[in-house]
């Protein structure tokens, strides 16, 4: 599981705590696998990228590359 913020803890309006908060809940429902869990999404890794203009991870067909 991997997980970060936006804006880093300890920052006024981080999504730090959130996003770790989540992450920690996804353990539990999600199968085993490597995913980004972030701003109330998961995507399994090798399906996603962060798209700069939204300043979010989106689900990609052709992956993070």
């Amino acid at each position: 599981m991997i997980t970060g913020a936006m804006t880093p803890l300890g920052f006024e309006g981080s999504d730090g705590l959130q996003n770790l908060k989540e992450s920690l809940f996804a353990i539990r429902f999600l199968k085993p696998g490597i995913y980004i869990v972030m701003h109330g999404q998961h995507f399994p890794i090798a399906n996603v990228r962060k798209d700069k203009a939204l300043s979010r991870f989106i689900w990609s067909e052709r992956g993070p590359f």
